[in-house]
């Protein structure tokens, strides 16, 4: 069967976040949220974009059928690694079906998850190194409130005719852990991908709340953050003081000055990004910095290998470094 993928627009050009997409027929969709400043034009590069990046990642899109009924999940390795929610897999060690874009059903094994954040993974059984999968943002610090992005997921279970269903909506807000965006959620979403408009993936569905825009999804940092423990098996219940990324300062906190940096470690991501001491730090991407503790929260939230973005004031002077942060050495731990 050659199956069509639409996308029709709601309200426009004054409406965002209103947009149904699927393929076969087409599905009704609440109404959609006001925005203000949003043109034809804008939305029909959105469409395009959806219509170039849909065939690419809608192969990767899979149901998995577990006690209390479906859920969907996504493929993100050739090997047949899985990201989805911690509820739908519950316990490392499990063996689920799963069904896929073309209606056969193979075998999972669940592995660890985490069940402070919701994350989870499953691994494909069997030996094959050619399974579609889609790619990842590997920057989590990159995803922006206001941005475009489209939900997909096999809400109600597998159906042929219908396929992948896929909602276009925007980040309403971005947490250390967590993005809540306008995407419409129904039941069989959880643990269905979260898309930007390049195909990249850069959040998990977790819960499904009744507003419009309360529809809240795991983002990649727990996943990068609990990677090898994740694919081990491991249950992650409460993230330690000191996991996530490591930067490589050591700060004072001065009522008159704020946040400044008092030292920075040697062959360390704030060296490497060319931080010196005195450089008063203002603010980490969009996120003013209050004090040390606010401070070292942030990072700590953030995974090794996040790219930050952190505005400072050096010789009177504003400017932003980029750091990529990385693990913290054995030896100062």
């Amino acid at each position: 069967m050659r199956r069509l993928f639409r996308l029709w627009l709601i309200g426009l050009p004054l409406a965002a976040g209103g947009m149904g997409v699927v393929s076969g027929r087409e599905l009704p969709v609440p109404g959609a949220v006001k925005a203000e400043g949003i043109t034809l034009a804008d939305l029909q590069q959105v469409q395009r974009g959806v219509q170039a990046m849909l065939p690419r990642v809608s192969p990767a899109v899979v149901v998995l059928r577990h006690r209390q009924g479906t859920a969907s999940g996504v493929i993100v390795s050739p090997d047949g690694l899985i990201l989805t929610a911690a509820h739908v897999t519950e316990e490392p060690g499990k063996r689920m079906n799963v069904v896929l874009a073309d209606g056969k059903v193979a075998v999972v094994t669940t592995l660890g998850l985490d069940t402070a954040t919701d994350a989870g993974m499953a691994q494909l059984r069997g030996n094959r190194r050619d399974w579609p999968h889609v790619p990842l943002r590997r920057h989590t610090g990159q995803t922006r409130v206001g941005e475009w992005c489209v939900a997909m997921g096999h809400p109600g279970g597998y159906d042929e005719d219908r396929g992948v269903v896929l909602r276009v909506g925007r980040v309403l807000k971005h947490s250390a852990n967590g993005l809540q965006s306008d995407c419409v959620l129904m039941g069989g979403d959880s643990g269905g991908p979260l898309f930007d408009l390049r195909g990249q993936l850069i959040g998990i569905h977790s819960q499904i709340w009744e507003g419009r825009e309360q529809n809240m999804h795991i983002s990649l940092a727990p996943f990068f953050r609990g990677w090898e423990t994740l694919k081990d098996g491991g249950v992650i219940r409460v993230w330690s003081s000191g996991s996530g990324g490591y930067l490589g300062v050591a700060t004072v906190m001065d009522e008159t000055k704020g946040l400044t940096v008092e030292e920075v470690v040697a062959n360390s991501p704030a060296e490497k990004a060319g931080f010196k001491a005195g450089d008063r730090l203002l603010r980490l991407d969009r996120t003013e910095i209050e004090d040390d503790t606010h401070f070292s929260r942030l990072i700590k939230e953030r995974p090794p290998g996040d790219l930050l973005q952190l505005r400072i004031e050096r010789g009177g002077q504003e400017q932003t470094l980029e750091v990529l942060l990385g693990r913290k050495p054995s030896s100062n731990s």
